[in-house]
């Protein structure tokens, strides 16, 4: 016989999830829209409308305006380059880009399990 009580004694089935929460140590330096604008040699309206279609990522500081991650330029640069180099509209170069992020994910998922191809990579 035991003295615990019938909810200790009952097995858990209940599955806990642990969420784990990052803290940056140092804040992360954002671009403003004339920044971007100045670094990757495009029109400020240009870049609003990349955020719009979802070409580009961007924020809103508390004042309402865009801001940016260091990164931008180099997004707007590959964009920019899928557009002049294959042709394509904005809405293509939007599923271009989906394609390419999957394709890296999947990529990187074979090298973690450690499966490797007789094919070059292609990218």
């Amino acid at each position: 016989m035991t003295d615990r009580p019938a909810e200790a004694r009952r097995p858990s089935h209940a599955r806990t999830h642990q969420v784990t929460v990052q803290y940056a140590i140092v804040p992360v330096p954002k671009l403003s829209l004339e920044t971007v604008a100045r670094r990757s040699g495009l029109h400020p309206d240009l870049i609003r409308r990349f955020v719009a279609l979802g070409l580009v990522d961007a924020d809103r500081d508390a004042s309402g305006r865009l801001v940016f991650a260091p990164a931008a330029p180099a997004a707007l640069a590959r964009v920019q380059r899928l557009r002049t180099g294959l042709c394509l509209n904005y809405a293509s170069v939007g599923l271009v880009l989906d394609l390419l992020d999957r394709i890296s994910l999947l990529e990187a998922a074979l090298r973690r399990a450690g499966v490797r191809s007789d094919l070059p990579p292609w990218t």
